[in-house]
């Protein structure tokens, strides 16, 4: 009820400003105003106990600065970042648009972060001894084919602190980035990355599971291909879906046509067709995390009746609050 009331007063103010207020109010504690009980309702998967299957998409605290805050409003999980290994201040403004005739928001922001040093510091002190997972990406200044070292040099740094760690190559806001989704880019990253962690588990006698976080925009082949890839290379998860480049149903929209990835409502019949053909295709050989156009409790539930074993959220916290992670939590 209390961000029904906010929420008007927020959305007179620029995007992105709105942005900073949250994430302002989220290391300040201020999760408590928007008190509900926590829906307690373990799932078990990738050899982790998640407290309940709702969790907080990555994007939103990219510097690792609101864990306890974001904690404090029910999720089961978080996961924070992308960090880059080195700072970078993303895409020029405006960089951030809701469209919100659609319940959706195109974003360019460019994986703007405050890099690697910065990020592991704001981790190590947090309170919450939750599940917590580490998006990790490359520099846009990085060539792609040095991507792979990028993507070493974060997950070297994360895996103390991770539960688990996601490969992000689905941004639409790097240069190049989606092509490290297919063919032998895939195979090699895969590859290089699985070397790695499994020396990094023996090293510190912990397992955090490597999971990957893919794109809608692929076709069934496309997905056929990267299911094969994920299963040879041994990924412990796949996510299901970044946003989507696609504006059907938004383009006659103010703002509708702004590059960058559209989320929210919009994306979700996408977002939904690629978790089913991406479950197909891994025949239950790897586990998925569905998130994309979940706006409600029955959204959620379509992901999970196509296979999702997890959900995360993000733009449908904007519009809906923080009521929505409980509905789901307490339907599922």
């Amino acid at each position: 009820m209390l961000y029904r009331l906010v929420r008007p007063a927020l959305f007179s103010l620029p995007e992105e400003t709105v942005h900073h207020l949250t994430l302002s109010a989220l290391r300040k504690g201020m999760g408590h105003l928007y008190p509900q009980g926590f829906v307690e309702k373990p799932v078990q998967l990738m050899g982790l106990t998640f407290r309940n299957p709702v969790g907080m998409a990555a994007g939103l605290d990219k510097n690792a600065d609101c864990i306890d805050g974001l904690a404090s409003l029910g999720f089961g999980f978080i996961e924070v970042g992308t960090v880059t290994p080195r700072p970078q201040a993303g895409n020029p403004k405006p960089r951030l648009f809701r469209l919100p005739q659609a319940k959706g928001i195109i974003n360019r922001m460019g994986f703007n972060n405050q890099g690697l040093d910065y990020f592991m510091q704001a981790v190590r002190k947090r309170r919450y001894d939750g599940v917590l997972g580490i998006n990790i990406g490359k520099n846009a200044t990085t060539p792609m084919e040095n991507a792979v070292d990028d993507y070493l040099l974060c997950l070297d740094q994360v895996h103390s602190e991770a539960s688990y760690v996601v490969v992000n190559v689905s941004s639409p806001n790097t240069e190049g980035l989606r092509s490290l989704q297919h063919g032998d880019a895939l195979a090699r990253l895969l590859s290089t990355l699985r070397e790695r962690q499994t020396y990094l588990d023996q090293q510190s006698g912990r397992s955090v599971p490597l999971v990957i976080k893919i794109a809608p925009d692929n076709d069934e082949e496309a997905f056929y291909a990267m299911a094969n890839a994920f299963v040879e290379h041994g990924m412990d998860g796949v996510i299901v879906s970044n946003t989507t480049l696609d504006r059907e149903g938004v383009a006659h929209l103010p703002h509708g046509q702004e590059a960058g990835g559209l989320s929210g409502a919009p994306v979700k019949k996408k977002s939904d067709q690629a978790l089913k053909a991406m479950v197909d295709a891994l025949g239950g050989k790897v586990p998925v995390v569905g998130v994309g156009g979940i706006m409600s409790a029955e959204d959620a539930l379509d992901k999970k009746a196509l296979g999702a074993e997890l959900v995360q959220i993000y733009t449908g916290l904007i519009y809906q609050g923080p009521k929505l992670i409980n509905d789901i939590a307490k339907a599922w």
